[in-house]
């Protein structure tokens, strides 16, 4: 199969917009900067699209030594890379049935957030010696139904603040497909970023083929598919608008509802290299799972 990375994207405060990369450093917690950050409401629950679509407004942007914030109305916040900003100490946060250790970054940061919002807010960054593996009975399935490749994926998969596995893949010809189901409804079309997905694959893979995809490889990293990711109300946010309507989830919940829920894309776990980077226009080898 001939295919390529179509595009890299990296989502620094889980649910705010996300940022389009050329190229990005990877390594078995996805690809850096990603979901690193995350804003939890004053009872400490985390926050996201789904009872905050204004949180689409919130764009990121990496600079040399920050995350540069900007927002409609607001002035541009940097928070420091190296956090240097966080309050002392960390404390645990949950992220779904999953418990991580995170710090704080400033009282100012969290103003400035809860000012865009109207709701009083925090802003965490992920504990440097936090510990959160991906979802170890789907992982488990995964390296049972692949002996061969067990030695190199066996082991932790630490990620950050992302909803269950450090990375998401999907393939463009399934967006190309749900679009022209919209179409002949007479819907508008939807652009890929109302699924938040790391990597674009575009080439000689058919729509929804990544469900029987094993594993796929650009630049020597493996990516492993091991769970097919459910979907919740954030696709039907315009994420340059933060406008919810009912689409394009009422048409993908009609063909694209299996066992485990309504699913597009799929959640991977990492085999990379010290050093590993991926571009866009990196060729991709798709091991079918046949």
């Amino acid at each position: 199969m001939s295919a390529r990375i179509l595009s890299l994207h990296i989502y620094p405060i889980k649910s705010c917009a996300g940022i389009d990369l050329a190229e990005s450093p990877i390594d078995r917690a996805g690809l850096a900067y990603d979901r690193r950050w995350m804003l939890i409401s004053e009872d400490g629950q985390f926050m996201t699209q789904r009872q905050w679509p204004a949180m689409a407004l919130i764009r990121t942007a990496i600079t040399a030594d920050a995350l540069r914030l900007s927002a409609p109305g607001m002035a541009d916040l940097d928070i420091a890379l190296d956090g240097s900003g966080v309050e002392p100490g960390a404390a645990p946060v949950a992220v779904w049935s999953d418990t991580i250790s995170a710090q704080r970054e400033s009282a100012a940061a969290g103003q400035w957030f809860s000012d865009f919002l109207k709701t009083p807010c925090r802003l965490v960054k992920v504990d440097p010696a936090a510990h959160r593996n991906a979802k170890p009975d789907w992982v488990t399935r995964w390296l049972d139904a692949h002996p061969d490749l067990a030695d190199a994926f066996a082991g932790e998969h630490d990620f950050g603040f992302a909803d269950g596995f450090p990375l998401l893949v999907a393939n463009q010809a399934s967006l190309d497909d749900l679009n022209a189901r919209l179409q002949a409804k007479g819907v508008a079309p939807v652009p890929m970023d109302r699924f938040r997905a790391n990597i674009v694959v575009q080439g000689e893979w058919e729509p929804f083929e990544e469900d029987h995809t094993a594993m796929i490889t650009a630049a020597g990293v493996r990516m492993a598919f091991v769970k097919p990711c459910t979907r919740c109300s954030i696709p039907d946010i315009d994420q340059r608008t933060a406008q919810q309507n009912d689409e394009p989830g009422r048409t993908l919940a009609g063909y694209r509802n299996l066992e485990i829920g309504v699913v597009f894309g799929q959640n991977a776990i990492l085999d990379a290299p010290a050093g590993a980077r991926l571009k866009v226009g990196d060729e991709v080898e798709i091991e079918l799972d046949f």
